[in-house]
């Protein structure tokens, strides 16, 4: 997590009682007062998530509902191909400003009578006033939580709640029922496990979980992990892999570029930093993201300026995050360096004044394991 994330005014999580009694050390993150761990601790949580089940209170991300005739005007803030989305399903998109940079990153879920999308915290009162500048009809939604449920055990272990979810493919979304609560559910996560996303009226929520946690397979778990989880997962973090002077090319968010919506494409172009975004798709981008495995066992964190060399040289990039990968057994980064650069290259990392190597390698660090 960034400083820039962290606010000194902060709100509770609706389930903040539910936390504290299952022993959660609390801190600031985007406004409001997170969840870093429970008892078990970073490490055993994010282990514990590979292995079984794990469950995330994620209440602090906005959630936005738009009328069911939106994505047309979606189109014109996103690079995502949504007006051939087909109704339950969800897609990933970003938002991009003029310049071609990143203003947040969303889901984005058509369903049989809305359009709901799902955003980041920190940005979550800009969105809203983006989106409200140019679609009619934006609603931010107050009154429910959400919940992730993530990990190899997570479909059985809500299939014993909501037997519905068995179905669901990975970005499927449908709305199901427990005990008169609504729930809008994705098949989806920030795991790169296969899993959940729920979100309920708060009145139900810690009812709800409650009932999950109280399964042998499910166990709370906190920022911390979830944290180490996307990172492993090759999954960006607004604020560090992309912000508004990194495009989606750059955080290798190309993929999430619609064909329809590239040179040639049924609606090419069409969105902010289009002629910018198009031509770094024919041309390459001036950078490029890159998995890093730093020798040794001393973790590099996000902001740890990169070089090409062991000794002199200029700066060709910087580490935007990083840490320790249990799953890996080894410390992990993601970088952003000068495109010019090999994929061969050794690199080397700024640490206080002392260079230390790392090796360019293939993301994910762990393979994904969704429901296709």
């Amino acid at each position: 997590m960034t400083e820039a994330a962290i606010s000194q005014t902060v709100t509770d999580l609706p389930m903040a009682g539910l936390h504290a009694a299952l022993g959660a050390k609390f801190v600031p993150f985007a406004g409001w007062s997170m969840p870093v761990q429970y008892t078990q601790g970073v490490m055993a949580e994010h282990l514990w998530t590979r292995q079984h089940a794990g469950l995330f209170d994620v209440s602090h991300m906005g959630q936005i509902r738009l009328p069911k005739d939106a994505l047309a005007g979606l189109e014109g803030l996103i690079p995502a191909d949504l007006i051939a989305l087909p109704e339950g399903r969800q897609r990933y998109g970003v938002f991009t400003n003029a310049s071609g940079g990143v203003l947040d990153d969303l889901m984005v879920a058509h369903r049989t009578g809305d359009v709901f999308v799902v955003v980041n915290a920190a940005r979550h009162a800009h969105d809203l006033a983006h989106l409200s500048a140019h679609i009619a009809g934006v609603e931010a939604i107050t009154d429910r939580a959400l919940l992730a449920l993530q990990g190899p055990e997570a479909e059985a272990a809500l299939a014993a709640l909501v037997p519905g979810v068995a179905g669901m493919r990975f970005m499927d979304v449908a709305v199901m029922g427990w005990q008169g609560a609504q729930l809008w559910i994705s098949r989806s996560g920030y795991t790169g496990e296969d899993g959940f996303e729920i979100s309920l009226p708060v009145a139900q929520a810690e009812a709800f979980a409650r009932t999950l946690l109280a399964d042998a397979r499910v166990a709370p778990i906190g920022l911390g992990a979830r944290d180490s989880l996307r990172l492993e997962a090759g999954l960006p973090l607004y604020g560090q892999e992309m912000d508004e002077r990194i495009s989606p090319v750059e955080a290798g968010q190309a993929w999430s570029i619609g064909k329809a919506r590239r040179a040639g494409g049924a609606r090419a172009g069409g969105f902010p930093g289009a002629e910018v975004i198009l031509a770094q798709l024919a041309q390459g981008a001036a950078r490029r993201r890159v998995g890093l495995a730093p020798e040794g066992r001393a973790p590099m964190r996000g902001g740890v300026p990169l070089f090409a060399a062991a000794e002199g040289g200029a700066q060709i990039g910087h580490i935007t995050s990083g840490g320790f990968g249990p799953s890996v057994g080894a410390p992990v980064a993601i970088g952003l360096i000068d495109a010019a650069i090999p994929q061969e290259a050794a690199l080397f990392g700024d640490l206080r004044g002392k260079r230390l190597a790392l090796r360019q390698v293939p993301l994910p660090f762990v393979p994904p394991g969704y429901k296709r």
